[in-house]
């Protein structure tokens, strides 16, 4: 009855507009982690960024939920809505809950694995970006939204392969000496695969809509 509704009202374009904004964000803070992850100088000017970037989204991902309980009609369930955007808010959370730890513990240099992470965080930010814009023909690009879903599936299992190698590389490296940058590193890691985690869970809430269309 719902998709018979939807095809007799006009669909607002709002929440199209917003989710691609949040997506954006989603790119930039990702390419901010992997500068952040270059170590030096600049490491707490990439945290800025990466908390305004997350700032920003957490006004759009408001503003989706008041447009969703607003509006008559939406583009999808609502209950699709809501979740999709809290994934890919928590997906820009998780970047800015790495930052915290950087802060905390005051780091400037990082280990290779943890870049390599990064540009697979980069790579499913873009994959998202992807979808989003996807989405607004939802049948017509379904088979496309869920290649691109596959994509980021397979890239979060490489995140998590260097998880474990990154893991070992920490632990070799630090097993003769002081604890700290063992439990520091392992923090680190631990917070950017669930970044990846997140981008997964994103994949997953696409592909819902998409067999919900079908």
């Amino acid at each position: 009855m719902f998709k018979w509704f939807q095809k007799l009202l006009p669909q607002e374009d709002a929440f199209f507009v917003l989710t691609s904004q949040h997506a954006e964000h989603l790119v930039h803070g990702a390419k901010a982690l992997r500068e952040m992850l270059d170590g030096g100088p600049n490491v707490m000017a990439c945290v800025e960024r990466i908390v305004r970037h997350e700032t920003d989204a957490d006004v759009i991902t408001r503003e989706v939920l008041l447009d969703m309980k607003r509006s008559f009609i939406t583009p999808f369930e609502r209950t699709d809505i809501q979740e999709l955007i809290t994934s890919m808010d928590d997906a820009i959370d998780q970047m800015r809950k790495t930052t915290k730890l950087v802060r905390l513990y005051e780091v400037n240099t990082f280990e290779p694995h943890m870049r390599d992470m990064a540009d697979i965080v980069i790579k499913s930010a873009n994959l998202t970006a992807e979808m989003i814009a996807a989405l607004k023909d939802v049948r017509e690009n379904a088979q496309r939204l869920g290649h691109l879903a596959e994509e980021i599936v397979h890239s979060e299992d490489e995140a998590d392969a260097l998880h474990e190698k990154g893991l070992k590389a920490l632990y070799l490296a630090h097993r003769d000496s002081h604890a700290m940058p063992f439990i520091i590193g392992t923090e680190i890691y631990d917070s950017l695969e669930k970044i990846m985690d997140r981008f997964e869970d994103i994949a997953n809430e696409i592909n819902g809509i998409v067999i919900s269309h079908l």
